[in-house]
């Protein structure tokens, strides 16, 4: 009774390593497109980060540039192949950990004959890769640093996809502001000219009097269809980076654009503890040292020890440990080291390269922001004084002192004016935006990487 209930035991055990195996999936390519046809089909939810709730972005109102850039970073297409790379260095992390399985040998020598001959001949031997744990520290902390180090780029992916969208929508919304003057103009200069030539027409005017009139409206029609152009590329830019369709359109809100900070020094010191990309670069150099330990460590000969048990067909047994070893008169890895310093090069001049050009862009924006807040405030005010000469000459047309033409230069000269002050506006807060972004401060928490941006390792580049 015992030895039946006991004979399924094999099976089971077979099941249960059978259980614990990979199985293999397939996953065909998608055969159609994968782009949204309104806003409210993107990717809307936020999920909890940084101890916010889950919130959901509406899609019914006008969006502000901050959730555009959110809903960039939930949509954009090619976020999602980054992040397919931290699928990638978790899976080295994961075989870094691993140790080799221990090899098991087996011999079996059938007795056919001979003198003293009684027994077949068996050996059995145990062995495991000495190699394998002598390198075991130095590759699971190069392994753990990349993964930290992708994480890390993952996070400044998020940051440069953001602030990319918040660009665009920034653009757009200014497009749509020169169009919106353009229209204007070009309405009051063929308003004119259909007075003219009306005045032409009934011999009140001489005919010269239209070409002027017809080469500005010429040029306002072609300023327009420029404008239209460009806000058309620039809808498509982000459409393509929200994952819609490149004739979708929604409504932007006025934009809002934080200041940056005052004490622009501290900030410009702490950059390499702050910003993902600095922190990544200092994790990989970090990564390429312990790789380079390993490569040193693996200069020494592989030994592979194991105990070993024999018997012979004599029926003499024996057990003793055996060491394999390769002997290090070509290959003391001299390559592999080379490769680990070259590495370990490259990454500290990236390194170096890269903080280089952070701060100099910091400070050439700061100087940038600096000049365009006086244009813009010099651009306010000729917008301002023009408008109120732009009044006088209406009043002035009003009693007959004028003649049209006069008043509509004034009131063009008005809009251009004006489509000047919101060039510089846009310029200065797409500048603000990119100081921001070069000073690793006003954006947005980390929405999809593994977890915040982990800290600069001790032994960095800098």
């Amino acid at each position: 009774m015992t030895h039946r209930l006991f004979r399924p035991a094999p099976a089971l055990m077979f099941a249960l390593v059978l259980a614990g195996c990979a199985t293999y999936r397939a996953m065909p390519l998608s055969e159609r497109p994968n782009l949204a046809s309104s806003v409210a089909a993107l990717d809307r939810v936020v999920p909890p980060h940084a101890g916010v709730a889950s919130q959901t972005i509406p899609a019914s109102q006008p969006l502000t540039i901050d959730q555009i850039g959110i809903l960039a970073v939930l949509n954009d297409p090619d976020m999602a192949s980054e992040r397919g790379q931290l699928d990638v260095a978790r899976a080295n992390l994961l075989t870094a950990t691993i140790l080799p399985n221990p090899q098991i040998s087996l011999g079996f020598a059938a007795l056919l004959g001979g003198p003293g001959a009684t027994t077949p001949a068996y050996t059995a031997s145990l062995s495991q890769d000495i190699m394998a744990l002598v390198t075991y520290h130095a590759r699971v902390t190069a392994a753990r640093d990349d993964f930290a180090s992708v994480n890390a780029s993952l996070v400044w992916q998020e940051w440069q996809v953001a602030q990319k969208a918040r660009l665009l929508a920034l653009t757009v919304y200014s497009d749509e502001k020169q169009i919106d003057y353009r229209t204007r103009e070009l309405s009051l200069l063929s308003s004119e000219l259909k007075d003219v030539q009306q005045a032409t027409a009934e011999g009140n005017l001489d005919l010269t009097a239209e070409a002027p009139l017809e080469a500005a409206v010429a040029s306002a029609q072609s300023t327009l269809a420029t404008a239209k152009l460009t806000a058309l590329d620039d809808w498509q830019s982000l459409n393509a980076l929200l994952g819609l369709k490149p004739n979708v359109r929604f409504p932007i809100a006025k934009p809002a654009v934080a200041s940056p900070p005052g004490d622009l020094k501290a900030l410009t010191a702490s950059l390499p503890q702050r910003r993902p990309d600095l922190v990544a670069l200092q994790l990989g150099y970090s990564s390429s040292e312990a790789q380079l330990r390993q490569a040193i460590l693996m200069q020494f000969p592989s030994l592979v020890f194991g105990p070993a048990y024999g018997q012979d067909t004599s029926n003499v047994r024996s057990i003793g440990p055996t060491a394999t070893f390769d002997l290090p008169i070509f290959n003391r890895n001299q390559g592999g080291i080379a490769s680990a310093k070259a590495t370990r090069e490259v990454l500290y001049a990236q390194y170096q390269a890269q903080l280089d050009s952070a701060v100099s862009n910091v400070q050439a924006f700061q100087k940038r922001i600096a000049v365009l807040k006086r244009d813009y405030r010099r651009s306010k005010d000729a917008a301002k004084k023009a408008a109120g000469v732009a009044d006088s000459a209406k009043q002035a047309y009003d009693q007959g002192s004028i003649d049209q033409r006069t008043l509509v230069d004034y009131q063009t000269t008005v809009l251009e004016q004006q489509l000047d002050a919101v060039n510089f506006k846009t310029q200065l807060q797409s500048d603000e935006i990119s100081l921001g972004t070069e000073l690793g401060v006003g954006l947005p928490d980390t929405l999809l990487a593994e977890h915040p941006v982990p800290p600069a390792p001790h032994n960095n580049a800098s």
